[in-house]
Parts: structure tokens; sequence; C-alpha cells
């Protein structure tokens, strides 16, 4: 199976060693090409503006739209996240919008604010989670599976073929997070 990994900005390296750590085939995203026989794609953290402003840059954008009208299952983690929900509370722009959730950026705090903690995942148990400057979900749409939550606040959801986290599992050595996407990409 390949799996690419959005490679404009962010924790790209850690995702793909996460994913090569489960036997699979990771390839970082830097053009459209790259996009070649993906069976799935995880958006990591990072800048999301930052991000959304280089996918346009590189011609990726067109590209990704098509991937989710064909059904390709996604992964987005922290500002990947942030660039897949429907809305963002506290922003003026939209991203793709493929997820029917509201998310805040920067909801759990600044920088000096991250923590980890562990949270109960549902479908895959108790897993370490790691907040930087983590979005929360503040509003899910009627076709959304809440699967986990930090302090009161839905932080991973599901819909159709897209899975959205604000923690990073990647900065963790527990693979389960990626092991239920795996199975979304089948």
């Amino acid at each position: 199976m390949k799996i690419g990994v959005i490679a404009v900005q962010g924790d790209v390296r850690e995702h793909l060693r996460a994913l090569e750590r489960l036997g699979v085939k990771a390839v970082a995203v830097r053009k459209p090409a790259d996009l070649e026989g993906v069976a799935g794609l995880v958006f990591p953290g990072g800048e999301s503006t930052a991000i959304w402003r280089l996918l346009k840059w590189s011609g990726l954008v067109e590209p990704i739209e098509q991937l989710h009208r064909s059904g390709i299952p996604f992964f987005g983690t922290c500002a990947g996240m942030i660039l897949l929900a429907r809305e963002i509370v506290n922003w003026p722009e939209r991203f793709f919008g493929f997820i029917d959730i509201a998310v805040e950026r920067n909801a759990s705090g600044r920088q000096v604010d991250s923590f980890e903690t562990e949270l109960e995942v549902k479908g895959v148990g108790r897993v370490p989670a790691v907040f930087i400057r983590a979005p929360y979900i503040r509003r899910v749409g009627p076709g959304v599976e809440v699967l986990a939550e930090c302090q009161g606040h839905p932080v991973m959801a599901r819909e159709g073929k897209v899975l959205v986290a604000s923690f990073h599992p990647e900065l963790t050595e527990d693979l389960r997070v990626y092991e239920l996407f795996l199975t979304m990409c089948g």
C-alpha cells in the first residue's frame, strides 16, 4: 500500500516514519505527480495558511480535490484537520471543506500551553496524544462520528473517508491511530 504525506510544510518526516514502521510505502507529496497510485493521503500539522498557499503554488489543490471525489481516504492532524474542515470559526478563509465540522484554530492555547495526555479513541482504546496549539472541533455535522474528546471538546472525528485529529499521533510511538486510517485505505 502506498500512502502520500503532504510535504510542503509541517511535520512531514514524522508521519513518513510512522507509516514506514507499519510496512507502508510512504511518499512525500510535493507536486501532483507524487499523488500517482496513493491509497490514502495524510495532511500533517504545521501552519494551515502556509500549507494552503504552498498547495496552491505547487498545483496540488485540484488533484487533491479529484482524489477526494474519487473516494481516496484522507487523514488530517492539527493543521491538517483545519485544512479539511468545512468551517473555521476564527479565520476568514475556508480551505478544502471535506469534513462537516467547524474548528477553532489554536483553541488549546499558545505554544507554551502545549501538553500531552491520553485519550480514549473509539474502536482503538487509550492512546497517547500530543497537543501543540491544537484546534478543537466546535461543531460536528450529522454524518460526523466523534472518536475522541479532550477537556470536553471533540478532538478526533471521522466522516466517510475523512479522518481528522487535533493532536499529533506522529510524535508518539503508538501507531494505532495510523492503523485505523490504514483500515480506511483498505
